[in-house]
């Protein structure tokens, strides 16, 4: 008898048609109105500035939306379904040819993507392994390698449809590769919970 366990893995959600196509479109032509910074990777990206929910109904409209997703995702984390809050949202424009450098996002724990607007294949939001850490000094990586969930590296993440929304701890280090296709834009936030207990020794988030 053989059994393989996957020990301690990493959630990612996909949650379908969290936005309907009225809120999209509208949310679209804000950001894009509103899309001002370029990113430095990337003269092909570029982001609003943090955005408030005073900015627009819009923004108070897809925060409603949002935030009940985090409570069940946050459960598979924590353990517990807690009180959760978006931290921070913002929204970016990735052109023709445009990319995403990898990257984590800090002081948060949830950290999410809406996408807005249909998605090229090969502008799909990709995860990487942490380099470092556990793994072995040595690779065996040639055209023979059958690539599984343990010796992976990189994981790309479905197709998605306009108004799907992806979750993902925030440390989880992705990136979104050179976009064939046409314009691709996506509303990014970070999710904190309320507070965290352990056994009588509590920290609370927000301010």
């Amino acid at each position: 008898m053989q059994e393989v366990f996957s020990l301690f893995p990493t959630p990612v959600m996909r949650i379908g048609a969290v936005l309907d196509e009225p809120l999209l479109a509208e949310l679209c032509a804000f950001l894009t109105a509103r899309s001002a910074t370029t990113n430095n990777s990337s003269d092909k990206l570029s982001h609003t500035a943090l955005l408030r929910p005073e900015d627009s109904p819009l923004l108070i409209e897809a925060a409603q939306r949002l935030t009940p997703t985090l409570a069940e995702f946050g459960a598979l984390l924590f353990g517990e379904r807690l009180p959760w809050s978006l931290k921070e949202i913002w929204g970016n424009v990735l052109e023709t040819n445009g990319r995403q450098a990898m990257h984590n996002h800090a002081n948060s724990f949830i950290s999410g993507v809406a996408y807005l607007t249909t998605t090229h294949p090969d502008a799909r939001t990709v995860f990487m392994k942490s380099p470092g850490g556990s793994d072995f000094s040595f690779k065996n990586d040639h055209a023979g390698v059958v690539t599984g969930p343990f010796n992976a590296e990189r994981w790309i993440s479905m197709d998605p449809t306009p108004g799907d929304v992806l979750l993902f701890p925030s440390y989880l280090l992705h990136a979104v590769p050179p976009n064939p296709g046409p314009r691709r834009l996506t509303l990014a936030f970070n999710a904190i919970p309320q507070r965290l207990d352990s056994w009588g020794y509590g920290v609370t988030f927000g301010g």
